[in-house]
């Protein structure tokens, strides 16, 4: 009886002992030295995670966390993803993660007046994201913005989003546009929207450059926009990366605004919500011309003689800037 007692004594023993080196495997700091980024792909069963979990280094042994896992019942409440652990992340701070999903973010950045082909371009390039996008997206259906996302996702969901967006934008520009603007539907607020996009960056400009269109559509004059005959030039693939000829000036294309009255029979470009809205609503102004100041921005004119005047401006602007370099 003494020696199964001795024996009990010794069980318990190991079995209290066995608890205690496994409670400091959860509860210890883990052996990651640094900030480790772990992919834990689609499909992955708790074997093939504990094996990736401890490869990257953020466990110690594959078979203690998997034991682990098994024993608090989340074998299969693991969750997919790319995921960031903190040096030191102990077992039960590993698990919790996976378990809550706590993904790392992404974004990518698309900026105003980008075409719909150069947007596709930056998808394409983009890291971190699956599957392929549509060939084919209509210029201005896509809202430029910031937008997050997370490892693996789809490229066209990316897309879907942005067109979203752009729906949403627009709806909300043209529900509050001014009565007296001379635009027949929302897609033809895109459409001259793009154009202004196009024309400017400076965020306090845009309402003018509106106003500038608007009242020369109002006029029946044309609208004589740069950005639209490089449109009519290289539909938006690519930068021209030169001046415009004079015989692309007088080209007969609908894009062509030198050429053509009124709007072009779609956008150049896809135009943010700033664009949306100062086409809605235009600044008033008695302007006809503006041109480039030499400062970013633009020097605006009533009459086309004080507009050769800035022009004339602008061009000794060009050529000091020629010389310099």
């Amino acid at each position: 009886m003494r020696y199964l007692a001795l024996l009990v004594l010794v069980v318990a023993a190991v079995a209290g002992g066995a608890y205690l080196w496994f409670e400091r495997e959860i509860q210890d700091r883990g052996p990651s030295t640094e900030i480790t980024r772990v992919v834990i792909e689609r499909g992955s069963g708790l074997s093939k995670v504990s094996k990736v979990l401890a490869e990257a280094g953020v466990v110690e042994q594959a078979r203690v966390f998997q034991a682990f896992v098994t024993l608090e019942g989340k074998d299969t409440a693991l969750q997919a993803g790319e995921y960031q652990f903190p040096a030191g992340a102990n077992m039960q701070a590993v698990l919790d993660r996976l378990v809550r999903g706590e993904t790392m973010r992404h974004q990518i950045v698309f900026p105003e007046g980008l075409t719909s082909h150069t947007i596709l371009q930056l998808l394409a390039d983009a890291k971190d994201l699956s599957g392929d996008a549509p060939e084919d997206v209509p210029e201005g259906s896509l809202l430029p913005a910031a937008y997050d996302f997370t490892f693996g996702d789809d490229r066209a969901g990316i897309i879907k989003r942005m067109q979203k967006a752009m729906d949403q934008a627009v709806a909300e520009a043209w529900e509050k546009r001014a009565k007296d603007v001379p635009l027949k539907s929302p897609e033809e607020m895109v459409i001259l929207a793009s154009i202004v996009e196009k024309e400017t960056g400076l965020s306090g400009e845009r309402g003018k450059v509106a106003g500038v269109f608007v009242n020369r559509l109002k006029k029946g004059m044309k609208l004589q926009s740069d950005p639209t005959t490089i449109y009519a030039v290289n539909r938006g693939k690519g930068t021209l990366g030169r001046g415009l000829r004079r015989s692309e000036l007088a080209k007969k294309d609908p894009y062509n605004t030198y050429y053509i009255k009124g709007l072009p029979p779609g956008p150049i470009a896809n135009p943010g919500r700033e664009a949306l809205m100062a086409v809605a609503q235009p600044e008033e102004t008695d302007a006809l011309y503006f041109v480039a100041d030499g400062t970013g921005g633009h020097a605006f004119a009533k009459t086309l003689a004080q507009h050769n005047r800035n022009v004339q401006v602008w061009r000794k602007i060009e050529r000091k800037r020629k010389a310099a370099q």
